[in-house]
């Protein structure tokens, strides 16, 4: 009886652009597609069946490298590389028939409710059939296997998704939909495989993790977990910052000392016109609370420059709120109007180039500060996780508890043990060379 040929693997790969957020949508994707049977390419360049682009539409940048993106693999079609396209993520949700209609190489477009149905859409296009879908917003995947693409020793961990705060400058609660959080067992079951996994670096992620109910005890749980050395909180929302949960982070010592506090800006008039609640005394009293109760606290921000109604004074009252506070970390963006938005229907708009000049003063105001800060630690000794092993410099490259992986600064150091990933090191910093501090193991 003659052999009967075995069916070839479908091959799928992967561009996936825009926040941590997404990235772990995509590796949930991944992994349902894997289970599928389908072969994951790691290099869509080197031929795919399908290319999904799982895209991100936040900003006009994010939009752009977007536009950008699928564009690119259009002419990968085109010249026969891949076979099929799928578009997801918060540009699919948002421009749901603008790219089919205007970008025809493209055969799937999907919403982010439709992520957990992956594999039969994949089938689909495979068919031949071209495909438009957009469940509810609250069946958006949240739980479930990842088939991982960052560095092993330090992941990102979802704790919700969506957002209720109606910021007037932010699309994101139409894109992503209200706030929804996950159950705490389900958190720590993935904590706990991310462990086994080898992870050594939890970094807490949603829309806004302080709206997460019960983030301090869950904050606890997480900490029980063995092979667990650091747990970092990125996304807080300054008025959800309780008295609780200052508390948990100084108590705790696999907690570090940093929190991602996205400010947006200073002035009591502006912030009441982005949705924002509270003053700048309100802002200024949790910054007091968070380092009264963890001295050298590393504080990571981002600002907007040039929002509607921002005069002078109120951009001079964000520009001496920075001095004052002195962040370890800051992002600074200039105003960018996303249609839909209640801010970008506001009276007084301004000029998008006084804007990104706004936003350059305070960006070389905050290097300057930054600079300062890791002058004041030459001399100190830093308990410092390895990041990976510079064989072009002969050195490793880390971090301190005091830099989230991927957005801030890194260590470099020499010594003599052979380390790995996740490898903790007692590091003394000799000099600032550049934007790096530069150590030795002592």
């Amino acid at each position: 009886m003659p052999m009967m040929k075995r069916k070839k693997a479908a091959s799928v790969g992967f561009v996936a652009l825009g926040c941590p957020k997404n990235q772990v949508n995509a590796e949930r994707m991944m992994a349902d597609l894997q289970a599928a049977g389908m072969k994951l390419k790691e290099n869509v360049f080197n031929g795919a069946d399908v290319v999904v682009v799982n895209t991100c539409c936040f900003v006009d940048d994010a939009k752009k490298e977007a536009i950008e993106s699928i564009l690119e693999m259009a002419q990968l079609k085109q010249d026969g590389v891949v076979k099929k396209i799928l578009i997801a993520g918060c540009m699919a949700q948002r421009y749901q028939d603008e790219i089919l209609q205007e970008i025809p190489e493209v055969d799937a477009v999907i919403g982010l409710g439709a992520n957990d149905s992956i594999v039969e859409h994949v089938q689909q296009v495979l068919a031949g059939e071209q495909v438009a879908q957009f469940p509810e917003l609250h069946c958006l995947k949240l739980s479930g296997q990842r088939k991982r693409t960052g560095p092993t020793h330090w992941a990102y961990l979802q704790v919700a998704d969506g957002c209720s705060n109606g910021c007037t400058y932010c699309a994101i609660p139409e894109i992503r939909g209200p706030f929804r959080a996950r159950e705490p067992e389900d958190i720590l079951a993935e904590a706990q495989q991310l462990a086994q996994d080898g992870v050594r670096e939890l970094v807490l992620i949603a829309q806004d993790t302080t709206a997460y109910s019960g983030l301090p005890a869950l904050l606890c749980e997480l900490c029980k977990v063995d092979g667990i050395h650091w747990v970092r909180l990125l996304y807080c929302y300054p008025d959800e910052i309780t008295d609780e949960l200052i508390e948990v982070m100084a108590s705790e010592d696999k907690i570090v000392n940093y929190i991602d506090l996205p400010l947006q800006h200073a002035d009591d008039h502006i912030l009441n016109a982005m949705g924002r609640r509270g003053t700048q005394a309100d802002i200024a009293s949790v910054l007091g609370k968070l380092r009264a109760a963890m001295p050298g606290i590393a504080i990571r921000t981002t600002f907007i420059t040039g929002f509607p109604g921002e005069n002078d004074a109120a951009f001079e009252a964000l520009a001496q709120f920075v001095e004052q506070q002195r962040f370890a970390h800051m992002g600074c963006f200039a105003f960018s109007p996303q249609e839909g938005t209640e801010a970008a229907a506001l009276p007084n708009q301004i000029e998008n180039e006084i804007a990104q000049q706004r936003a350059e003063i305070l960006t070389q105001q905050q290097a300057a500060i930054a600079e300062q800060r890791k002058q004041e630690s030459i001399g100190q000794v830093l308990e410092v996780m390895v990041d990976e092993y510079d064989t072009y410099n002969d050195c490793y490259i880390g971090r301190s508890q005091f830099d989230a992986p991927e957005i801030d600064s890194f260590i470099t150091f020499v010594g003599r043990r052979t380390l790995q990933a996740g490898d903790i090191a007692q590091v003394e910093i000799l000099a600032l060379r550049e934007d790096a501090l530069v150590g030795k193991i002592v």
